[in-house]
């Protein structure tokens, strides 16, 4: 289950391969730490592992699920598979094009109405205007906003935030989808229609990489995860394997705190 090679398998060729990829931050404590950087100086700064050799892949017509502790590197590598940021060493490959639903109004512009931050997350996706401009009434009935489609976008909530941001990235036919805990804001019938349609990108080849605290959903739609602790691969292969290893963490870490806190 913990094993880190990065093969699909063999009938799903694979949309996203990971293979040891690594990340890490520069920590700037002084003015002068900003400077060194500036010259290239690094080496001798203190960093932060994001991501240590992780190795996985993702085979078209799959969904994997990333679980983890807050702060186990999860964010950062759903961003270098999105094209936001790249891996310090590694390879990371991903079949273009693919379409992020990470933070909330990543992509958006908060004076820009829900109908024209559409057409701007077209935009960016390289989906010529008139194109995006006929998608635009499936786009907008999905996403079921209401009459805030005209107005400014920092007016949303940010559950409307999420139905609009699904709702464009799902429309564009990416051959890789990557959601983060976007469903976590929704209301019961909207996470049931974005399962949905995330099924129906299954059905058609395309591939999903989804990140949940909600381990239900990742059990119930994802064959296979990876379990991240402390920026390294803790476990990967069969979704429910990897779910029970992680909640038996989780258990025997409550255990482990509530030892400390009441010593017998």
């Amino acid at each position: 289950m913990a094993a880190s090679r990065p093969e699909p398998g063999p009938a799903r060729p694979p949309a996203v391969t990971v293979e040891r990829v690594s990340k890490r931050y520069t920590l700037f404590h002084r003015r002068r730490d900003r400077a060194l950087a500036l010259l290239g100086r690094t080496a001798r700064l203190p960093h932060l592992v994001a991501l240590d050799d992780v190795s996985f892949a993702v085979g078209r017509g799959e969904a994997v699920g990333i679980i983890g502790d807050n702060g186990s590197g999860k964010s950062t590598l759903l961003r270098m598979v999105a094209g936001i940021s790249r891996p310090d060493t590694g390879r990371l490959e991903v079949e273009q094009p693919v379409a992020a639903i990470l933070e909330l109004g990543l992509g958006f512009h908060p004076e820009f109405t829900g109908r024209e931050n559409a057409l701007l997350y077209g935009a960016l996706l390289g989906i010529p205007e008139p194109e995006m401009r006929a998608r635009l009434a499936e786009v907008l009935s999905f996403a079921d906003i209401g009459e805030f489609v005209d107005l400014p976008l920092r007016t949303y909530s940010s559950g409307m935030a999420a139905r609009l941001a699904f709702a464009v990235a799902t429309n564009v036919a990416p051959e890789v989808l990557v959601v983060d805990e976007a469903l976590a804001v929704g209301d019961g019938a909207f996470q049931r229609k974005c399962v949905e349609r995330m099924v129906r990108f299954k059905d058609e080849g395309r591939a999903v990489l989804f990140c949940s605290h909600a381990l239900h959903l990742v059990a119930g739609f994802c064959e296979r995860a990876v379990w991240l602790r402390d920026g390294r691969t803790a476990a990967w292969g069969e979704a429910r394997d990897v779910i029970h290893a992680y909640e038996e963490h989780i258990r025997h870490r409550g255990v482990r705190q509530a030892e400390e806190r009441c010593p017998a």
